[in-house]
């Protein structure tokens, strides 16, 4: 059995869908004690709740301690299953987090699987599901799985409500792959989504972000929202390259200027520009499961470089090496970015 120190590391609910996805592939019990320990309000909260019986439908697992506020867990693993699933958070937790729990296996099944996720699309500390799209699911591609997704309702914080389709093809044969560079610039764009909001919103965000970056005003864009899907607010840049695309969100609360949503994503599309790294700091932690299993799976070194190294991305990479048999570097370069390198070692 794999034991986990839930309060080590970035100390939240990041060692916990590692943990789970890892148990599933490979079929190694989990414990993980003290989840969440640093936390405000510690263990089990309902979205991470919500990956843990994911999970357990994915693979039939044996579980105990999967109740709000618990802070261990055991996993005991069983066959991953294929096919038709659907997974509810049932507040404004992200349902792209519970995507990430469970693709790891079923991007490694015998089968396509079918998945309807319902809850937060759009909120802070989790990847938007335009971000799953545009940037996560390409570079799956590139590695042999496929994952196409459908939007069929935006869900925003408090409320929730949203809901998306995913279809996962597993890989015959993945391949890993180096990404360096990002490549030349083909197009990049901006988006406010706020529904049920003042109309003024957007225009004010999308007018502050143009400002600053000398963007036209063809590169600024307000899609069709439902008045259903709100109250919300997310402002999202999109920098498409030839390599990588790269989606930066900045959301709206109460008490937050438009002026100053925009200029917060304008930071840190700022600090992407000035780094060399091919991924941001958040697909370089979400790309690095998916790549050490095709690494560990067909023996195939890769590495790719990023803007920043995150705590969640150094927690996920112990959590990796805990389970794959893979070494993983982490090593800064010039140009103010980072190499990560995965590469499969012998059983000792």
């Amino acid at each position: 059995m794999i034991e986990l120190d839930g309060s080590t590391g970035e100390g939240g609910g990041q060692i916990l869908r590692t943990g789970l996805a890892l148990s599933m592939c490979t079929g190694r019990p989990l414990r993980i004690t003290r989840i969440r320990a640093n936390r405000d309000k510690p263990g089990l909260m309902r979205q991470h709740l919500a990956c843990v019986l994911a999970a357990q439908a994915v693979c039939g697992a044996e579980v105990q301690g999967a109740e709000l506020g618990s802070a261990m867990l055991d996993f005991v693993p069983g066959p991953v299953r294929a096919g038709e699933h659907r997974f509810a958070v049932g507040t404004a937790g992200s349902c792209t987090l519970v995507l990430q729990t469970v693709l790891p296996p079923l991007m490694r099944a015998a089968a396509p699987s079918r998945l309807v996720l319902c809850g937060g699309t759009h909120n802070p500390m989790a990847p938007p599901f335009h971000f799953i799209q545009r940037c996560f699911a390409p570079l799956l591609r590139r590695l042999g799985v496929g994952l196409d997704l459908a939007l069929r309702r935006h869900g925003f914080y408090p409320a929730g409500g949203g809901e998306f389709e995913a279809l996962v093809t597993p890989a015959e044969r993945p391949q890993p792959f180096d990404l360096l560079q990002r490549g030349a610039l083909r197009r990049e764009w901006a988006e406010a989504l706020a529904p049920a909001l003042p109309r003024s919103v957007a225009a004010r965000e999308l007018a502050a972000l143009a400002e600053a970056l000398g963007w036209s005003r063809e590169q600024l864009l307000t899609p069709p929202m439902r008045q259903q899907e709100g109250p919300g607010n997310a402002l999202m840049a999109t920098l498409e390259h030839e390599h990588v695309t790269e989606l930066v969100t900045s959301f709206g609360e109460k008490g937050v200027s438009a002026e100053l949503v925009a200029k917060r994503l304008v930071d840190e599309l700022r600090a992407y520009a000035a780094s060399e790294g091919a991924l941001g700091p958040h697909l370089a932690d979400q790309w690095m499961l998916p790549l050490a299993l095709a690494v560990s799976e067909t023996s195939r070194p890769a590495a790719y470089t990023c803007s920043e190294l995150t705590l969640h991305a150094r927690t996920n990479l112990e959590v990796i090496e805990r389970f794959l048999p893979v070494r993983c570097s982490a090593e800064a370069t010039a140009g103010g970015a980072w190499r990560i390198g995965i590469a499969r070692h012998s059983a000792e």
